[in-house]
């Protein structure tokens, strides 16, 4: 439910990076540029990638070296692919715990765009809460390694 919802969140970044993008070129050849377009693709971006993050996690869609895994034991598999999850685990958790601190920091200095002057706290902390998702979906997949947590 949770990845689900975060994907609909990219999506909808996705379609307003391409919206402002669009109109952007086509104010432009009118000779209206449009105030702030590159501060909303880059917020947008920020919340396209985030957010799509635990959705290619949970359906395994990261690169993988899978040559040098496939020589090892089955017994070796499993240690190495355990191994590797924990640590994908807690590197999410410490980049949940810094983006949410560096929002928190963007609210306290009340941080705004250069020059449509919107708030921006609210990015770090929806990439934190992304990437808790993610490390929730990982510990899924370390403790239910046959069971797929989304159908693709």
């Amino acid at each position: 439910m949770l990845v689900k919802g975060l994907t609909a969140v990219s999506c909808l970044g996705l379609a307003a990076m391409v919206l402002v993008t669009c109109g952007d070129v086509l104010l432009r050849a009118l000779h209206i540029p449009t105030k702030g377009a590159y501060d909303l693709i880059k917020l947008c971006g920020a919340v396209t990638v985030s957010c799509a993050v635990p959705l290619t996690t949970a359906m395994k869609g990261h690169v993988a070296i899978e040559y040098f895994f496939h020589k090892l034991s089955p017994r070796g598999r499993v240690v190495v692919d355990s191994l590797m999850r924990s640590i994908i685990v807690i590197g999410f958790a410490l980049a949940s715990w810094s983006s949410f601190a560096y929002g928190l920091s963007f609210l306290r200095n009340s941080e705004v765009t250069s020059t449509v002057e919107i708030p921006v706290f609210w990015v770090p902390m929806l990439m934190s809460f992304a990437f808790v998702v993610t490390s929730l979906v990982v510990l899924f997949h370390i403790f239910y390694p046959g069971r797929e947590l989304v159908q693709s």
